[in-house]
């Protein structure tokens, strides 16, 4: 919205002037603050699918601020994807968040997360191969480098901040070597995440990238709270099919608010000749649809007379 309304003015400013800009910044550090604190109370397995709750509000949001139109596909797309959160809270799993340091440690060297982890690698590096000396650059290719990224992410956020809740209530963690161990983890991979997030952003259209970028991403983040943290390890059938509905329910919902979305381009309709220097124009450079050659300077010389 501040975008919009520094393109429309007169006189042309830099974005960070703008206090709207800012607002809108400042609100978003403390959704992403709120985020990180998220997973020191509660599942991986919960929170990651829950950023879905981010795509009806921009859906929504986008009517008032940006003067959209609401469309038949974002309210169909809200209504899946609110069930499918109504069914995420219910059904998921009940389990202790309180995660020492030397817990952390235990799960780092268990079996299931070493292979884990060597599957990832293995996986990463065929799709880095690819990626770097065949120059494919497939979106499908991209993104499943960001989710395998992003499920170490998941990972560490939830031990770094389960670390710094307990050490608030006085049980201090901050002197293990493991919590600076998963700081280190979490700040690596979050920055190739953003440079594979940015390159794809760059290629392909962002309706396409937001909707594959969530469901790899909650897909990996799922993964990854069950098999290091072992969310699901006491869970009945019932639900754990109630949760995997209901992450269903989301995904479809998010693909249809996004389906279909045309970016605009903000775009000024003519070039202001007073912004040339050195020449003497007329008000507007434009072409005229009704005549055989485009609008001209007042001075031509025989060659541009010959041309036109």
């Amino acid at each position: 919205c501040a975008h919009c309304r520094l393109v429309c003015q007169a006189e042309q400013k830099p974005y960070y002037t703008s206090k709207l800009w800012w607002c809108g910044i400042i609100l978003l550090g403390l959704g992403e603050v709120g985020n990180f604190t998220a997973y020191g109370f509660a599942p991986i397995t919960l929170v990651a699918p829950l950023g879905c709750v981010s795509v009806i509000g921009s859906a929504f949001i986008s009517v008032f601020f940006l003067k959209k139109t609401m469309r038949s596909a974002d309210i169909l797309g809200g209504t899946l994807t609110i069930t499918g959160i109504y069914l995420l809270v219910t059904f998921a799993p009940n389990v202790r968040q309180e995660l020492t340091a030397q817990q952390v440690q235990n799960y780092l060297v268990s079996w299931p997360f070493l292979a884990y982890s060597i599957l990832e690698i293995i996986t990463f590096c065929i799709l880095l191969y690819f990626y770097k000396r065949k120059a494919v650059k497939h979106i499908v290719v991209l993104l499943m480098m960001v989710a395998l990224l992003a499920s170490l992410t998941v990972i560490a956020v939830k031990a770094v901040s389960s670390m710094i809740a307990l050490s608030v209530k006085g049980k201090m963690q901050l002197t293990y070597s493991v919590f600076y161990i998963m700081i280190v983890l979490m700040a690596t991979s979050c920055a190739f995440q953003i440079k594979f997030l940015n390159q794809a952003m760059h290629l392909y259209e962002a309706t396409a990238v937001v909707p594959i970028n969530f469901v790899f991403f909650t897909t990996s983040a799922t993964i990854s709270g069950v098999i290091f943290y072992r969310e699901f390890q006491s869970a009945a059938l019932l639900s754990v099919f109630m949760f995997l509905f209901g992450c269903l329910l989301s995904f479809l919902g998010v693909i249809i608010i996004a389906r279909n979305k045309k970016e605009e381009n903000l775009q000024v309709p003519f070039i202001d000749c007073g912004h040339i220097p050195g020449q003497k124009l007329t008000s507007k450079i434009q072409p005229d649809s009704h005549s055989s050659c485009y609008g001209t300077l007042n001075k031509e010389d025989d060659s541009v007379k010959r041309q036109s």
